[in-house]
């Protein structure tokens, strides 16, 4: 495979594909190449509005989304392992996107490091749920699936600072509250084969959430501002909703990602 002369024209060509398994391949490649040396330059090429999406699944307004339970037969099993495969490839390319929107800004190369990992670790789960799907005779784009996850991404081009607040720091710390749950609900039907790429996914998303803060409280000392005051506000004017206790404490404190920061903005009093 020949490589893109930067790590921004590997991230929109990742953009740019539309088969998962080919957005999946790229960027697992690319990952490997930024690591060790094949790729060495950020660049500055920037991204289309819009990821390349495959004709399927059909795309819905989240209220339009069927909702199934999960059993022991595998249809309701099928429609949870399907939106979260549908949630990993938005984040692969959010991933590649933060990485050439933001190519810009003279960030430290640890930045670019750890959101080349993010890509990859998405793109690794992408790629175990899909297999989870054949065994049980499904294929992602079977079902539809929501549209309001690039959302994020559109309202918070503009801003560094406001694509960290909403991205890792919302919609991924959300991943930490509900995975325990469907964990549970999976072990309570006997399916150890999805029970393990979830929990595979759960460890690896402290760590993305781990890395936003990161990224945030860096940014937040680059430019003086107070990070959790500043966090609050941003997340108040971009993100669209409210922050839904109850909430995985153990799983955000082990992501440095604490209390003080989101309770306030669920109406729940916090030291």
């Amino acid at each position: 495979m020949s490589f893109p002369d930067s790590l921004s024209d590997a991230a929109v060509a990742v953009l740019q594909t539309e088969a998962p398994a080919e957005k999946v391949e790229l960027t697992r490649a690319f990952a490997a190449a930024w690591r060790n040396g094949q790729i060495t330059e950020v660049g500055r090429t920037q991204p289309p509005h819009r990821p390349a999406r495959p004709a399927r699944p059909a795309l819905l307004a989240p209220r339009d989304m069927p909702r199934r339970r999960i059993s022991r037969d595998a249809a309701g099993r099928i429609a949870l392992l399907h939106a979260i495969a549908h949630i990993e490839l938005n984040a692969i390319d959010l991933a590649w996107d933060i990485i050439a929107r933001f190519a810009g800004e003279g960030l430290p190369p640890g930045f670019h490091d750890d959101w080349v990992a993010v890509a990859d670790d998405e793109a690794r789960h992408h790629a175990l749920l899909a297999a989870r799907l054949a065994d049980l005779g499904a294929t992602y784009g079977d079902l539809p699936a929501h549209d309001g996850l690039w959302q994020a991404a559109e309202e918070t081009a503009h801003d560094l600072l406001a694509r960290l607040a909403v991205v890792p720091l919302v919609l991924e710390a959300r991943g930490l509250d509900v995975t325990p749950g469907m964990i549970a609900k999976l072990k309570a039907v006997g399916d150890a084969e999805s029970v393990a790429i979830l929990q595979v996914i759960y460890d690896d998303e402290i760590g993305h959430v781990a890395a936003g803060k990161r990224w945030f409280d860096w940014l937040c000392r680059e430019r003086d501002l107070a990070p959790r005051e500043t966090w609050q506000d941003l997340v108040r004017r971009h993100f669209r909703g409210r922050l839904k206790a109850p909430f995985n404490a153990e799983g955000r404190d082990a992501a440095g990602f604490h209390a003080a920061f989101y309770e306030p903005l669920a109406g729940l009093p916090s030291a």
